[in-house]
């Protein structure tokens, strides 16, 4: 692990310890308020993003939404290059507006990630003989913004399972190496969470 993603992961930690203290804090339970952790897993055409999410009521229909996890893709040929494989860490923050106001079944929401991705690209020119094949390696910093729906569905008192699809844009907005796919994103995921 390189040491930038070593501080990458210490401030995860320190954030999540945070979490749980912010938990602590609220102490007696209040309408709309409570603190969830769960995993929760997003596909998209040319990858997957994978980690830990947080979520902390605010109040009656009102959600703030955490995750920290880990983006891998394979843009395939769909990218800059003929190749693009990688992946990074990152995190995000949204908010949920849950319809009931329990947070319970449907919801809308916004979210935006960061991801920091090393990404392996290749090209490979077919026209010589033997074929000519460009290698390199492009460190990326994305934004992607989404909007996202889900319906929370309730297996008890504290267990959820949540299906998600969510719709946005991948935008890189520091490169270090040569450019390398970005736009539009079309994501569906899955939530299991604890409630407290």
């Amino acid at each position: 692990m390189s040491y930038s993603n070593q501080i990458f992961m210490k401030k995860i930690y320190l954030f999540f310890a945070f979490l749980a203290w912010m938990n602590v804090s609220i102490g007696q339970e209040t309408e709309g308020k409570y603190f969830e952790i769960g995993l929760e897993i997003q596909q998209y055409p040319t990858g997957y993003l994978g980690g830990v999410r947080a979520e902390i009521g605010l109040a009656p229909h009102h959600a703030l939404d955490f995750r920290i996890g880990y983006n891998g893709l394979d843009h395939k040929d769909f990218g800059v290059h003929d190749s693009e494989v990688g992946g990074g860490f990152g995190g995000s923050v949204g908010y949920r507006y849950y319809f009931k106001s329990e947070h319970q079944r449907w919801f809308l929401g916004i979210r935006t990630d960061f991801w920091f991705n090393e990404v392996d690209w290749k090209d490979i020119d077919e026209t010589s003989d033997p074929e000519i094949i460009t290698i390199g390696e492009s460190n990326i910093i994305v934004l992607q913004p989404t909007a996202i729906f889900g319906y929370r569905w309730a297996i008890n008192e504290h267990f959820a399972i949540t299906p998600t699809a969510a719709f946005g844009a991948e935008v890189n907005v520091k490169t270090d190496g040569e450019d390398v796919g970005q736009g539009l994103i079309l994501l569906w995921g899955l939530n299991l969470t604890y409630r407290f």
